[in-house]
Parts: structure tokens; C-alpha cells; sequence
């Protein structure tokens, strides 16, 4: 099989050294992988029987209540040949009912873990199982930063947060709609985002999804990055869908899935749902809507394609009953997605869900605080694919350069974490108490110098200096220590080489695609 996804040259493999050391100083390289293969256990909050109560109430909603499709008669043929219990609504909208352990039988065909090939076949990543994959935020309208404060996202900001994630070892996806690209026409800017995903990073990343034409264009660039052949035997993008909660599948949404299934690519299907709002305020109830419309959602993509890369996925929002905002990085969701990670694990499908979530509107002790919350239950409930690990803030409104390099910092950490202990003759370190015996220190024995650079995880942010030494040094705050760090990673970015042909071939594909219609701003 001819493709064209080339070993990465040593001229690749320095530049990625290069920004390796700008992103992370230290002796944390050594954690450095692709992906994470987790050696800790899940956490299974739930006992069999609320599970089981879970899933029936899921199945109820699927079989007395139904989904709604709108504007997509063939999802809705398929899903009427599959054995759904069609109603119609309205000229373009049918009601779906689905009988209890319908939907599962069709996700019987959707993978338990597969792989996504990134342009350096080292970067590719596995989801699913035991692994997990760190993704950057995704789809806010503003950015911001220290220096010039919250404003609309641009090209180059987008590209700017590429680069970032590019050069963080911690992450090990460029992710899709890092910062919506405002200076760039609605119609047009998809194609200029997926091509900085492929022109400044070489890991994996997501395509476009706000319209099927769209969708198609992100996987026809594709062919041309990978090679045709390559891209229909293989998972090289992927598509992060939302269901319309509460219990709607629009056909913008339902034709995108149904455009990547059918190019065999991968796709992520989440409910976004805010308590008491478009789902139960109570926490089990938004948990069994969940399950019912992203089991909807991806079952729909086994139905044009069986065996296409599929991704359960759950949102979970609280907000302030008294303002009526969402709030992000609470307890209550981060329970939920626990929860989420023992359905998924039953289904025996990966799971998208959390992040470093925060509803701050700095990168403040709050950002960090929620932060913290939220990502540490994907961590813990088994969450193969986390977007939304670097960057968010302002309840998703906003990027921000600063906590961008903070949560990476944080997510190096949880490399750490998830690496657990290893209990061998060696680490016991019997060695090392004996070597000088009782009474004396252990910083020159043999076992504290084979292992001092490797033994603890290093921030690259945290001041761990005495208190004075950190004043004579201008106390400079973590948010300042963050703002600096960005703009040295950017000055040292050096994007990863690619073949001149096939960067022609790309911008001619742009060039092209953006002659062909006007401009559209809405």
C-alpha cells in the first residue's frame, strides 16, 4: 500500500528535540510518549445496580421519548432499515424510537480502541483501552493574554496555539478549532485552520464539522497530506460532533458524521448538556441523557460504515441557579464523568470527556482551582481522548495564552501520575539506606545519583524557591512566570519539515476551493 507519511528525517527529529527542550527544561523528557498507556486503575464510583438503573432510564428515553432528526431523511432511512420506530414531526423533522438494546447491538461494531495516524508516524495515537490521548481547548470565539487582554480570535492567533501545542510534550494532539479565526470568512477559515494543523505540528488533529461540505474538504486535504490510498484504510482526522440537547440530532450535525463514517474516519459524538437547562438539574439524569444521545449519535456512524473509529462522549455542566450561567470544573460533573468512564468501559467503547475546564476570566487561582476539578475525574474515570487540556477559560468562551502553558504544565504532571509506581529491587531502594547507614544523608549515595534526574516530576512554571530569594527576584507571579513562558516557546518554535511538493499541493487545493465561492461572514 503506497502512502505518503514518511519516517520523520533527522533535520525533523532535531527541530522536534529543539522544541521539546524550549517546552519543558528538566529531567521530564524521559515521561515523554505519543500517548499515555495509564499503569493506575480507574475509579468505579457506581455499584452494578445503579448502573444498571442508569442505563435502563437511557434506554426508556431512547424508547418511550425517541430522538428527534431533523433535515437528514437518509439518517433517518437508516436508522428506519436498523429497526427505529419512525414518526414524522414536521416536512423535516421525524421522531426515532428505539427499542431497549437496539442501539447497543449496533455499537457492536464500533472499534474498542484504534489508531489515528498523525503525518510523523511516531506522533501517531492510540484511543481506547488503557490509553490516553491529551487534546489543546477547542472552539472559542476570544482570546486572550496579559499583554493585550480578551479580543476576538485570529489566523494568527490559531496558529500561534498550534504552535504551542506543538511544542508541548505534554500534549500529544494539535486538536481542531483551537480559537474560531474571526478575520477569516465563516465559509473559508476551515480550510486554513486544517492547514495549520498540518503545515505547524505533525501529530494528529481534528477536522471541520460545521458543514458537511466542509467536513469533506477537511478529509479531501487529508488525501492529499497522506495519499488517497492510505486515507481509506486508515484514521488520519477525526470529527468532534454535538447532539442539539435536549434529544436532537440536526442534519448539519447528522450529514458531518455521516461524511466522515463514510471516508472511514473517526468521530467524537458529544452531548453538551447544561443542568436544569437542556438536561435534569440532578446528576443522574443528565448522565442517562447522555448516554442515550451520544449512543444515539455514534450508532448512527456504524450504520454507514461499521467499524468506523467511533468516540462515546459526555459534557457534563452545572450552572448557578441563581444567575442561570454555566459553571465548569464543579464537583458534581466531575463525579459524572467518573460515571461516564464506567459506561463507556461497559459498552467497550473510548470516552471523550472533562478537561481542564474553568469558568475564571483569568488564569488565576480559580482557572487552576476548577481546572484541577474537572481534568483529574477524566483522568481518573478512564477517559481516552481529553480536548479541552490546555487553554480553557471564561466557560469555553475564551483561549488563554497563559493558561494554555499552565495546563500543559499541569498535564506533564499527570504523566507522572498516571505512570504509578513501579515496586522492583531497585526502587525499594534498600541500597541507599544501607550505603552510609543510620544517621547520615543520601544526596551522594549510588542509588540517589542513578535516579536524581528522573525520580520526581520538575515544573517548568512552579517557583519552589525560598520566599526571599523569590522576592529579591522580582516576585513575579505564576501568571507572569506564564506569559513569558509562551513568548519564549513561540520564539523557539521551529515548525516540523514538510515535503515542498505536497505544501504546494495543499495551497493550491485552498487557493481553489476559496475561488470558487464569495466570501460569507454569517
Amino acid at each position: 500500500m503506497e502512502t505518503a507519511v514518511q519516517p520523520p528525517s533527522r533535520r525533523a527529529r532535531r527541530g522536534s528535540s529543539k522544541a521539546a527542550r524550549s517546552a519543558q527544561p528538566g529531567q521530564n523528557l524521559h515521561l515523554r510518549v505519543p500517548f499515555i498507556t495509564r499503569k493506575i486503575p480507574t475509579y468505579d464510583l457506581l455499584s452494578e445496580e445503579a448502573l444498571e438503573k442508569i442505563e435502563a432510564t437511557a434506554d426508556r428515553i431512547l424508547a418511550e421519548i425517541g430522538i428527534e432528526f431533523r433535515e437528514d431523511p437518509e439518517a433517518v432511512r437508516l436508522f428506519r432499515e436498523a429497526g427505529a420506530k419512525v414518526t414524522e414531526v414536521s416536512a423535516q423533522a421525524w421522531n426515532l424510537k428505539f427499542e431497549p438494546g437496539m442501539i447497543r447491538e449496533i455499537l457492536r461494531t464500533a472499534p474498542a480502541r484504534f489508531v489515528q495516524h498523525a503525518r510523523n508516524p511516531a506522533n501517531n495515537v492510540e484511543i481506547g483501552g488503557d490509553a490516553m490521548v491529551f487534546a489543546p481547548s477547542y472552539g472559542s470565539p476570544f482570546v486572550m493574554d496579559l499583554d493585550n487582554g480578551r479580543r476576538y480570535g485570529t489566523i494568527a492567533d490559531f496558529e500561534n496555539l498550534v504552535k504551542l501545542a506543538q511544542s508541548s510534550p505534554w500534549l500529544h494532539h494539535s486538536g481542531g478549532t483551537i480559537c474560531e479565526p474571526t478575520d477569516v470568512p465563516v465559509n473559508k477559515r476551515h480550510l486554513d485552520m486544517v492547514y495549520a494543523h498540518m503545515r505547524y505540528s505533525d501529530r494528529a488533529f481534528l477536522g471541520s464539522i460545521t458543514a458537511p461540505e466542509r467536513a469533506a474538504d477537511s478529509i479531501e486535504m487529508c488525501r492529499v497530506l497522506f495519499g488517497a490510498d492510505f486515507v481509506d484504510q486508515n484514521c488520519v482526522i477525526m470529527g468532534n460532533f454535538n447532539t442539539t440537547s435536549p434529544l436532537v440530532l440536526d442534519g448539519v450535525t447528522t450529514a458531518g458524521i455521516r461524511t466522515y463514517a463514510e471516508a472511514g474516519q473517526g468521530s467524537i459524538h458529544l452531548p453538551f448538556l447544561l443542568g436544569g437547562a437542556v438536561s435534569p438539574l440532578t446528576m443522574a439524569g443528565s448522565i442517562a441523557q447522555c448516554l442515550a444521545e451520544s449512543m444515539s449519535s455514534c450508532a448512527l456512524a456504524q450504520l454507514v460504515r461499521p467499524g468506523a473509529p467511533t468516540i462515546l462522549a459526555g459534557f457534563l455542566s452545572s450552572m448557578s441557579l441563581r444567575s442561570g450561567s454555566p459553571t465548569f470544573g464543579t464537583p458534581e460533573p466531575a463525579l459524572g464523568s467518573l460515571v461516564m468512564g464506567q459506561l463507556a468501559r461497559r459498552l467497550n467503547m473510548p470516552l471523550r470527556c472533562a478537561g481542564n475546564f474553568s469558568t475564571s476570566k483569568r488564569p488565576d487561582g480559580q482557572a487552576m482551582q476548577q481546572a484541577m476539578m474537572s481534568m483529574m475525574s477524566a483522568v481518573q474515570g478512564g477517559a481516552n481522548y481529553i480536548l479541552h487540556s490546555a487553554g480553557f477559560v471564561d466557560g469555553l468562551l475564551s483561549m488563554s495564552y497563559e493558561k494554555f502553558v499552565m495546563d500543559t504544565d499541569m498535564c506533564g504532571a499527570l504523566h507522572a501520575y498516571l505512570g504509578g509506581i513501579d515496586v522492583n529491587e531497585d526502587t525499594l531502594g534498600f541500597e541507599a539506606l544501607a550505603q552510609n547507614g543510620p544517621g547520615e544523608h543520601l544526596f551522594g549515595t549510588e542509588h540517589t545519583l542513578r535516579h536524581y534526574e528522573t525520580a520526581y516530576w520538575d515544573s517548568a512554571l512552579n517557583d519552589d524557591q525560598p520566599f526571599e530569594t523569590w522576592e529579591e527576584q522580582g516576585s513575579v507571579d505564576y501568571a507572569q512566570r506564564a506569559n513569558k513562558r509562551w513568548k519564549d516557546i513561540l520564539n523557539a518554535y521551529e515548525a516540523p519539515p514538510m515535503d515542498e511538493a505536497t505544501d504546494e499541493a495543499l495551497k493550491d487545493f485552498i487557493a481553489r476551493k476559496k475561488a470558487s465561492v464569495a466570501d460569507a461572514w454569517y
